[in-house]
């Protein structure tokens, strides 16, 4: 009975072994599926991150396109904004992606190894304590069958003495014998049973102390790992989501950067934009004539005679079927010029629209003179350190491309003067004190010459749409007069202030007459923006002069004298 019950006691414990085996098993498997989830998530959040910024990348304004013009309008820069905020908010997913990744996959990864270790030495413990017990055990059983073999040997032994004395025809000798023999194995069975009997107590303090002691604190400890595992995994989970909450904060400012870019679309400003881009300068057509032509049938032969002879004595022109149509509605020429092919002085396009690209011509020629300048200041300076120090270089070899660069600054000369004679005739006048500094040169000085012929664009028959009718082919070449810009400000009366003014953007104002600028700088209005893409203003009483329009927000007085807008 008490054998049965070591056995069923043996048995148990070793299925509790192989239950918890199994279960600790899967509780690893359980860590390691679920570092695979966060890391299944962290990879979206990375592919989520890099298709937002391509999409970002995708919708920005190219650059010398089409699409970076239209991005001065507040719609455009809004969206501009938006674009801008989106790369930073798919930042943020990947600062998510970074923190699963070094605070939940590499921890877990590395735990998971070290719990492996550990539920191997405890599993190892147990299956050891086992063993032991086993051993006992079978040291116990084995004593116990040599004490009972011992026992029948000594009783069989025992017979035979007895058998032998009582034989008579036995002699005395066999008798003797069969005494020791049977002394012998009585001594030999008393052994055996000290020996079971020391076995038995030892297995009884092991067994107590296998069940009550080991067996338990082994059971402990791997409860206690399983605990801190569970444990583990519940502060991973926590992670898993304060990972995104702290991104939030973040992810709020570029959301509400989104929406106040969106707050800061003007329409009124980007309406005004188009009119200043798009305007004609065209003047209105006036009032359309009545022909009477029932005064024929009342003329007389004579009459009829002098119907085509003014009243000054002067013969009248013949009307002309398109005179009589309103500018609206007259056809394109067929020979028209295509957008992009138009002839070198934009004389397809409309007076305003024409003034406005010559004046950006302009303004290209002008950088590239600077740039070209900047080179041959670079260059003397280099041939001044090869003058001084031979050993550094040859002061000759700069010479080739000082002269280079020399004809170059005159070629664009040449060029920015004609496109300041075709800018002053689209004008109808030559420049005065109050154009800005832009419309002339500043790199170099003309010769005064001939007044300028303005009959040329008033000869031509124009229509909005950017169709003209040629009515004098040949234009005269001519010369503008570049006044020092300085000198235009030493007579004039200093104009009052009509507002105030915002930097939008930095200004370096390089140009003659212009007025270096930083960003966010408060500036007071002193003339406002013509038409020409400038606007007059004031630091304090001795620095004033021309800034663009578009890098400037303004707030005019309406109050104050001379505050109008122009149109």
């Amino acid at each position: 009975m008490v054998e049965e019950n070591m056995g069923a006691c043996w048995s148990q414990t070793k299925d509790q072994f192989d239950n918890l085996e199994k279960h600790t098993q899967w509780g690893i498997e359980f860590v390691e599926r679920y570092t695979k989830f966060v890391k299944e998530r962290s990879e979206i959040e990375i592919s989520y991150a890099k298709q937002i910024r391509n999409l970002s990348k995708k919708y920005q304004p190219k650059k010398n396109s089409k699409e970076e013009e239209e991005f001065k309008y507040t719609s455009c820069r809004s969206f501009l904004t938006t674009l801008n905020e989106l790369n930073d908010y798919a930042g943020q997913h990947e600062v998510i992606a970074e923190n699963l990744t070094s605070q939940i996959i590499s921890e877990l990864s590395r735990y998971i190894q070290e719990l492996k270790q550990e539920r191997k030495s405890h599993f190892h413990d147990g299956r050891k304590a086992q063993q032991h017990i086993e051993n006992s055990w079978k040291q116990l059983e084995s004593s116990k069958r040599r004490f009972e073999r011992d026992c029948k040997e000594a009783d069989r032994a025992q017979q035979y003495f007895e058998k032998m004395d009582a034989d008579i025809n036995v002699t005395k000798a066999d008798v003797e014998k069969a005494r020791q023999q049977a002394q012998l194995r009585h001594q030999m069975a008393a052994d055996s049973k000290a020996e079971y009997s020391a076995y038995l107590q030892k297995f009884n303090q092991e067994q107590n102390e296998h069940y009550y002691t080991l067996i338990p604190h082994i059971f402990q400890r791997i409860q206690e790992m399983e605990e801190r595992r569970i444990e583990r995994v519940g502060e991973s989970m926590k992670t898993f989501a304060e990972v995104d909450r702290q991104v939030l904060p973040i992810v709020g400012k570029c959301l509400d950067g989104m929406t106040k870019a969106a707050e800061s679309i003007e329409p009124k400003t980007d309406s005004k934009q188009v009119v200043e881009a798009f305007k004609s300068g065209f003047e209105p057509p006036g009032d359309v004539e009545f022909e009477d032509y029932s005064q024929a049938m009342k003329r007389t032969v004579s009459e009829s005679s002098l119907s085509n002879t003014r009243a000054d004595g002067r013969p009248e022109k013949p009307t002309s079927k398109t005179k009589g149509k309103l500018w609206p509605f007259i056809k394109k020429n067929k020979l028209s010029l295509k957008l992009g092919s138009g002839p070198e002085d934009f004389s397809h396009l409309p007076p305003e629209q024409r003034r406005k690209k010559l004046q950006a011509k302009i303004d290209d020629i002008n950088k590239d003179i600077q740039k070209e300048m900047d080179q041959k200041d670079a260059l003397t300076k280099m041939k001044d350190v090869y003058i001084k120090n031979p050993q550094m270089g040859d002061p000759a070899s700069v010479d080739p491309r000082l002269a280079e660069i020399a004809q170059n600054i005159e070629k664009l000369r040449v060029e920015a003067q004609k496109f300041e004679g075709w800018l002053a005739e689209v004008e109808g006048r030559l420049p005065v004190k109050s154009d800005p500094p832009r419309r002339q040169s500043s790199m170099y000085d003309t010769q005064n010459s001939t007044p300028v012929n303005n009959n040329c664009a008033q000869d031509r028959e124009s229509s909005p749409d950017g169709s003209y009718t040629e009515e004098q082919s040949s234009e005269t070449q001519i010369k503008v007069p570049n006044p020092e810009f300085d000198d235009e400000f030493d007579d004039e009366e200093p104009l009052p202030t009509i507002g105030t003014c915002k930097a939008l953007y930095p200004f370096e104002g390089h140009n003659e007459g212009t007025i270096a600028v930083a960003e966010g700088e408060m500036l007071y209005v002193i003339e406002e923006d013509k038409g020409d893409g400038w606007t007059r203003v004031r630091r304090n009483e001795e620095e004033e002069g021309y800034v663009p329009t578009s890098y400037v927000e303004v707030y005019l007085d309406t109050n104050a004298k001379g505050a109008m807008t122009y149109i």
